[in-house]
């Protein structure tokens, strides 16, 4: 890409956070990377992309394909060897990008295995880790990408090297780069440990402001309109911005990193109770960087604080669900105390009224040219309190939120469940009930041998796992098996004249080995929302069962989906996605009250199976279906249920019933519901002890039955 057609990084106005992030990975790439979450269109990769002009340029050994310094080549390079001070070139520093669905051997590079064979040479086609080498590697969605890939990419940032091995044969280059990753926490989370692994991490959302969005629409249509004129008027503050970054790279190796600032360090480290000593490390590195980004040489307490800021919010996830950040008012008063044990140490800047530096220098706080102003989503906005930005929920007779104390039972419950007081209509919507405590669950699974995606559930023919055959490759051999390989070259070696110890190998000769592993299923969710499942006590106890079915989904790399029905009609509150993140916040905020139209969740249920079945075929469902089994509403509610119920057993779909039924008379309306899926029932007071997932897991032994039969 010219220069004249990337946009340039200093018209980005907002994105503060973002803009440093980049520049101080631009002054010290040893800070380890940049991850940017938010929404579309906020200039994220437009300021990637912008940033790849302000790096100096890179000279390169002649020929060599891994760009080696001539002034200090890889001994290790497999174009090498290199003479020292030999003749090179000079070219501009770029910026690869990796696409989702690249493969193993695009991103660290492909090994030609028959010639490895029957010549003995080591035939290396780079990937994308030596094109990103001294330049920027992007990765847009990284929390889309297969996990091994992302492992793969995180330990070639860490090492600065990339391996490839394959039956033996083994390639090595150097592969510093860097790492920039953006995402939409709505399509999925990262793992906490893959997490860990970028240096920096950076909230971006659009800006509400309309002035700034105007400034957005302005710039972003005079540089489509003549982006070479365009990059013109802002050619200046560019070879300005271009130059601090050389200057604060020149000046790193001079800062110095006191003992004051790294008991600081480690202070707020072990205050936000920071695993492991990486968030340590990364603080000092990004605090240095910040400091020569200042032209300072002393590392100073504003840029421990700023440091803080950018090093640790992704670091200090609990558990799945837990948003990341951190809390400001705390860690002021970390570092006012860390300053009080070191009196020698200048008290901490105070944050009122303290902005961060501007990373281009300029004075400009505009938008973004794809959408957006910078800092963190407005607290005014909604984001953040689990709910969508949804107001209570409102009771129909009164119009008020319900109270804490109002009564468990409701028109519709089950003898023997009042909690006292008057009963409300059944029709009457109820607030949202909070969960209750998830606890740990034992493996669900489908039957058979699947061909999915990655993942850690069922049974499946992947990439990865123990090798279990081999067969003729249809396309590029990726996986070889060498005993077959050679058990089908043995026979033809006096025919092809072989002569010396080498074996005499054909294209047609190999074999590709089969591999069974794991994969990640579809677990869609259907939850019974009526009046009759609105007691407080029973209501919670669901809500923490599916909280902990959906932390398992999380860990075993599923999608999940949520479909609900209440009065008249059933929706799908969270169509099929990776962010377990987004199901357990509709969960919590999901109301109860109404009719129960349980054919109608069922059938909803179908359609959204349907069509995940057209969108990836590989991927098999599980049906989880929350409810005490009752249908109401509509002529004959029951018959229509269980005609729904067998169209998802005519197509085999695995499935499980939760019954929610419960006081002193029962009627078992649950567990007829799953002999028409064919699945399996289990009542809510089996829940807890693990006896839920251990008859979930059951639902295989109900899979071979019906074959069996």
């Amino acid at each position: 890409m010219s220069t004249s057609s990337r946009y340039p990084f200093t018209a980005i106005v907002g994105q503060d956070d973002l803009r440093l992030a980049l520049l101080l990975n631009a002054v010290s790439p040893a800070v380890g990377g940049v991850l940017v979450r938010g929404e579309k269109g906020t200039a994220k990769s437009t300021a990637v992309r912008a940033l790849a002009a302000l790096l100096p340029p890179v000279r390169t050994v002649e020929g060599c394909r891994f760009s080696c310094d001539p002034a200090a080549p890889d001994p290790g390079c497999p174009d090498g060897p290199h003479p020292a001070a030999g003749p090179g070139g000079e070219r501009a520093a770029r910026m690869v990008e990796l696409p989702v669905g690249a493969s193993e051997d695009r991103l660290v590079g492909a090994l030609d295995i028959e010639r490895a064979l029957a010549e003995g040479v080591k035939a290396f086609e780079p990937g994308l880790l030596a094109d990103a080498h001294r330049g920027i590697l992007y990765v847009d969605e990284v929390n889309l990408l297969h996990d091994h890939l992302i492992d793969l990419l995180l330990d070639a940032a860490a090492m600065g090297a990339s391996y490839v091995e394959r039956e033996g044969v083994s390639v090595r280059h150097a592969a510093r780069f860097l790492l920039v990753g953006t995402m939409n926490p709505e399509e999925g989370e990262l793992r906490p440990q893959l997490l860990d692994r970028f240096g920096l991490t950076v909230e971006v959302a659009a800006s509400r402001e309309p002035d700034q969005r105007v400034e957005v629409v302005r710039r972003r249509l005079a540089f489509e309109d003549d982006p070479a004129a365009f990059a013109g008027r802002w050619s200046g503050e560019e070879a300005g911005l271009r130059e601090r970054v050389a200057a604060a790279r020149a000046l790193l190796p001079r800062v110095r990193l006191g003992d004051g600032a790294l008991r600081r360090i480690a202070a707020v480290c072990a205050a936000f109770e920071v695993d492991g000593m990486r968030g340590d490390l990364v603080m000092a590195r990004t605090a240095t960087a910040l400091a020569a980004w200042a032209g300072r040489t002393e590392v100073a307490v504003e840029d421990v604080r700023q440091a803080a800021l950018l090093a640790l919010p992704h670091r200090r996830r609990r558990n799945p669900f837990d948003a990341p950040g951190l809390d400001e008012e705390k860690l002021d008063e970390v570092l006012r105390d860390a300053a009080a044990d070191d009196p020698e140490d200048e008290p901490p800047t105070p944050p009122e009224g303290q902005a961060p530096e501007e990373p281009d220098g300029g004075d400009d706080d505009g938008p973004g040219p794809d959408g957006g102003g910078g800092g963190r989503p407005d607290p005014g906005d909604g984001a953040g309190d689990g709910s969508g930005g949804l107001p209570p929920q409102r009771t129909e007779d009164s119009g008020a939120p319900a109270p804490e104390d109002a009564p468990e039972a409701l028109t519709g419950a089950e003898p023997g469940e009042s909690g006292g007081g008057t009963p409300r209509p059944a029709s009457a919507e109820q607030r949202a009930v909070a969960a209750g405590e998830p606890f740990r669950t034992k493996v669900l699974s489908v039957p058979g041998l699947g061909a999915g995606a990655a993942g850690r559930r069922s049974r499946a023919r992947t990439e990865h796992g123990r090798t279990t055959g081999a067969t003729r490759p249809e396309g590029a051999l990726t996986k070889l098996h060498l005993t077959a390989t050679v058990r089908a070259a043995a026979p033809h070696q006096r025919a092809r004249g072989r002569s010396g110890r080498g074996l005499v190998v054909r294209r047609d000769d190999l074999r590709q080995a089969t591999r069974e592993g794991r994969e990640g299923n579809l677990v869609l969710f259907v939850v019974d929302a009526s009046g009759s499942m609105a007691a407080r006590r029973r209501m919670g106890a669901v809500k923490g069962a599916v909280l902990s079915l959906l932390l398992d989904a999380y860990q075993r790399r599923d999608k999940v989906g949520l479909v609900t029905f209440r009065g008249r009609e059933a929706e799908v509150a969270l169509p099929p996605t990776s962010s377990v993140d987004a199901a357990a916040a509709r969960l919590q905020a999901l109301p109860t009250g109404g009719r129960t139209p349980l054919a109608a969740g069922l059938l909803k249920a179908h359609d959204v199976l349907r069509v995940e079945r057209l969108r990836d075929a590989t991927r098999r469902p599980l049906l989880v279906v929350v409810t005490d089994g009752r249908a109401t509403g509509g002529p004959e509610p029951m018959a229509l249920a269980g005609r729904a119920a067998r169209l998802h057993a005519a197509e085999a779909t695995a499935s499980v019933v939760v019954d929610c039924e419960t006081g002193p008379v029962r009627l078992g309306l649950a567990g007829e519901l799953a002999r028409e899926l064919r699945g399996t029932a289990v009542t809510l007071d089996e829940l807890r002890a693990e006896a839920l997932t251990g008859l979930v897991k059951d639902v295989t032994d109900h899979h071979r039955a019906r074959r069996a039969a």
